[in-house]
């Protein structure tokens, strides 16, 4: 898809509030109703808006720890690395993952109530799998930053 900066606008308001109305795009951007609603269903079937979602406080429904998590696979045989891949994928303590060049194979985010819930993942996630050569684990102590958004 071709964007231009009218849809660039309209992404940069969406992702800042994706309650805005449309008519309230409309005025930010200069172009009529129809014309937001017609490129906002563009910018949803192409993926471009790939899901629109409520952002939770983690403190505020008892998540007290962010693990950041380095990962270092046993073997490089494409089966188990597709196995690790599916698992991170779908645990849902795992809030970011990513395959890396470097140091590890792999980063995650791993989300948990508090430090025994951090172990109990561990246990279940790196331990259990023998595929897994070693993993290192920061905590974080504050967020400073984190966001969703993308620099438009």
């Amino acid at each position: 898809m071709i964007m231009d900066a009218t849809d660039r606008k309209l992404l940069d308001h969406l992702q800042r509030n994706s309650k805005i109305s449309i008519q309230g795009l409309a005025e930010a951007t200069g172009i009529s109703t129809a014309s937001v609603q017609r490129r906002i269903r563009s910018l949803r079937e192409t993926g471009v808006i790939k899901r629109e979602v409520a952002i939770l406080d983690p403190k505020s429904i008892g998540i007290g720890i962010t693990a950041i998590v380095s990962v270092e696979l046993e073997r490089d045989r494409l089966d188990q690395i597709d196995a690790f891949k599916r698992k991170a994928r779908e645990d849902r303590q795992v809030t970011h993952f990513y395959c890396i060049a470097g140091d590890a194979d792999f980063i995650l985010v791993v989300m948990a109530r508090d430090i025994a819930g951090y172990e109990a993942f561990t246990h279940r996630f790196f331990f259990a799998d023998k595929n897994v050569r070693k993993f290192r684990t920061s905590i974080v102590v504050s967020t400073e930053k984190a966001t969703s958004e993308l620099p438009i």
